[in-house]
């Protein structure tokens, strides 16, 4: 009967050692899980940072806000804001079975970029503004890009309506964008 009671404590011990060195086991790969995910969004920061001052870089975005705060979510490589050096290009494109000036059910306009300025604020989020002149498009352009992340926001503001239009989503060099433009006027 001793045996058995003190085998069966052994046991115990035995068994409690072993479940604390799997919880302390899994705390440890959740911590690592974390740095290694901060580690990743880290790194697409730096490369959209270094995408907006090569100004080559496409904002896939997956969500659209209207004017009076509405919003949409869309396909991400029909809905950007591309700009390829002194070149840029919107596009915006619904989901619906209407073909649209572009053939995706929305409109893409091409136009030259100017006034391109860059600022980082003290918590290291980047703004970049830009105007773009084209024969279909006259807006200005800020993109917010949070430190830390590569999703971003860019507010386009025409500037002979006030039908203002926000996109938000991932920035991306030009060379790793998805993206399908239809046609421009």
């Amino acid at each position: 009967m001793r045996k058995t009671i003190l085998s069966t404590i052994a046991l115990l011990f035995c068994c409690t050692g072993y479940l604390q060195a799997q919880t302390t086991e899994k705390k440890m790969t959740r911590q690592e899980r974390k740095e290694i995910q901060k580690a990743m969004e880290q790194a697409a920061f730096d490369e959209a940072k270094e995408a907006i001052e090569n100004k080559t870089f496409a904002l896939e975005a997956d969500q659209v806000i209207f004017k009076r705060g509405r919003n949409a979510f869309v396909s991400s490589n029909t809905n950007f804001v591309m700009v390829n050096e002194d070149k840029a290009s919107v596009q915006v494109a619904f989901n619906i079975p209407v073909s649209g000036p572009n053939g995706l059910g929305g409109v893409t306009v091409d136009g030259n970029v100017s006034n391109y300025k860059i600022a980082t604020d003290k918590k290291g989020t980047i703004r970049l503004t830009m105007n773009v002149m084209g024969s279909g498009i006259s807006a200005q352009i800020n993109i917010t890009l949070p430190h830390g992340s590569n999703n971003a926001t860019v507010d386009i503001n025409p500037n002979f309506n006030s039908n203002r239009l926000t996109l938000s989503g991932k920035l991306l060099p030009l060379e790793k964008s998805n993206i399908f433009k239809g046609r421009s006027f």
